[in-house]
């Protein structure tokens, strides 16, 4: 099917399906109001009116948001590492490295964020405009653009702007051979307005070309130029991967969790609004004697008919429990699926093989920032490009985060390992640590040293047995 430079291609419009959701959950309880009728239905004879009112009153657990910032936050919770063998220029451009300010690890814990929350991203290494000499028979070398002047940085591109690509097969993988990204400027609007600009920039290897809307609606050439590469620039980040540039949430059970669990809250609060209201009933009187009675206890009714009566209807206090257990429930299963990134799985392994095979211990998210790393690492290749160095050298995040399993059962089998003899005191403590028990920045070997200086513990004095 021919697409517009504009469109998205078919494996982006899959993707974005899932998209709507995660805004509105990313962007709390004013995003998720905002969306009416997408994600709260108006359930069945609820007058408009009602439902607005309800609408209205109803808030948001943000259970997916944050989770998507604690996971997110994990690899960054230590700086980022770059190893020896990243050149001097690069470890300089590193401290600014989106030319905005921003350093590595703070541009890098933000394209995180992005991942975890919709799967995909990417970075394209762009430079600084400059002349410099070029035909389609000589492309610039790296030389030629240091002598002018330019400088590379990274540029942040968000899910949302991936319009579509084109790769092919080539050496036993797949080559991106071309690439449009959605971008938009601000540019004057009068004396003091502005307005946007919608353009596409679709890239190929060696070039790249702007197509921007213009006042007739169509997209055309507006600049075009050259890089120093015979590959494209870009390089994707991936959340839970899917395929080539296609990726998922890896927390995208846990948006539909918290998309049941905002409308579970709003049947639950409307049921509370019913359950405290009394209702008054009235039997045996004529239309014409009751119109709109004023209760409280300052007031009372009177009827003329002798077989008048009142009754007092309220809603049970026992749907009300029921109502609010069960969101109970649902928070809970919203903490054990975003913790579940965090465990390890070994799968149907045996012993030697695990031992064998590391990577049978890693916890989802271990997996997940390995390969952002790669990807980091790619970003550093296609820079050191730029300023003529030949390899980008190595990008180290932190990983050790991992937790053993869902509950404190984990460390308390890490204390009975230790009293067992089957660890040390200096592992039992790292354990802790990683469990977030103890601080991270505490020395095992230097507090194993002051407790010893500090003698027994109270309780253990005499004879060494607890009384």
């Amino acid at each position: 099917m021919a697409l517009q430079v504009n469109q998205r291609s078919p494996a982006v419009e899959a993707m974005a399906r899932e998209w709507p959701a995660i805004d509105a959950l990313m962007g709390g309880t004013s995003a998720m109001r905002a969306a009416g009728r997408t994600f709260l239905p108006q359930q069945p004879r609820e007058d408009s009116e009602d439902y607005r009112y309800r609408l209205d009153c109803a808030t948001l657990f943000p259970a997916f948001a944050r989770t998507v910032g604690v996971m997110a936050g994990k690899p960054f919770s230590k700086q980022v590492q770059l190893a020896k063998d990243v050149p001097a220029r690069l470890v300089q451009l590193a401290e600014d490295i989106d030319g905005e300010g921003r350093s590595l690890h703070v541009f890098a814990a933000d394209v995180m964020r992005e991942v975890m929350a919709y799967g995909i991203c990417g970075v394209l290494i762009d430079s600084t405009k400059g002349s410099v000499e070029s035909t389609p028979e000589r492309l610039p070398s790296a030389d030629d653009i240091a002598k002018a002047g330019i400088h590379p940085y990274w540029v942040h591109v968000h899910h949302k702007d991936i319009l579509g690509w084109r790769a092919e097969k080539q050496d036993g993988g797949l080559v991106l051979t071309q690439l449009r990204i959605a971008e938009t400027v601000e540019v004057a609007d009068g004396e003091y307005g502005t307005k946007t600009v919608n353009s596409v920039r679709v890239l190929t290897p060696g070039t790249w070309a702007l197509h921007q809307l213009g006042e007739d609606g169509r997209y055309t050439v507006i600049e075009e130029g050259v890089t120093p590469f015979q590959e494209i620039p870009f390089v994707p980040f991936y959340g839970a991967r899917t395929g080539y540039l296609q990726g998922a949430s890896p927390l995208a059970d846990l948006a539909h969790q918290n998309i049941k669990h905002w409308q579970h809250q709003s049947d639950q609060d409307d049921g509370v609004r019913f359950a405290r209201k009394r209702l008054l009933v009235f039997s045996g009187v004529t239309d014409g004697e009751v119109s709109e009675p004023t209760a409280g206890s300052a007031y009372a009714l009177r009827f003329d008919s002798p077989d008048a009566r009142v009754v007092v209807v309220q809603g049970s206090a026992e749907s009300v429990s029921v109502g609010r257990s069960e969101l109970q429930a649902m928070e809970a299963q919203m903490i054990q699926t975003g913790a579940e990134l965090l465990v390890s799985q070994p799968g149907q392994r045996t012993a030697m093989e695990a031992s064998i095979d590391a990577e049978a211990n890693k916890s989802q998210l271990q997996r997940i920032v390995e390969t952002f790393e790669d990807s980091l690492e790619q970003c550093m290749q296609f820079t050191a490009a730029w300023i003529g160095e030949s390899n980008g050298g190595s990008v180290v995040l932190f990983k050790d985060f991992a937790a053993g399993s869902l509950s404190d059962a984990s460390a308390q089998l890490v204390i009975a390992m230790q009293q067992g003899g089957l660890v040390t005191k200096a592992t039992a403590i790292r354990e802790m640590q990683r469990r977030g028990a103890l601080v991270a920045n505490l020395v095992p070997e230097e507090e194993l040293a002051a407790v010893e200086e500090e003698g027994p513990a109270l309780g253990l004095v005499g004879d060494g047995k607890r009384e």
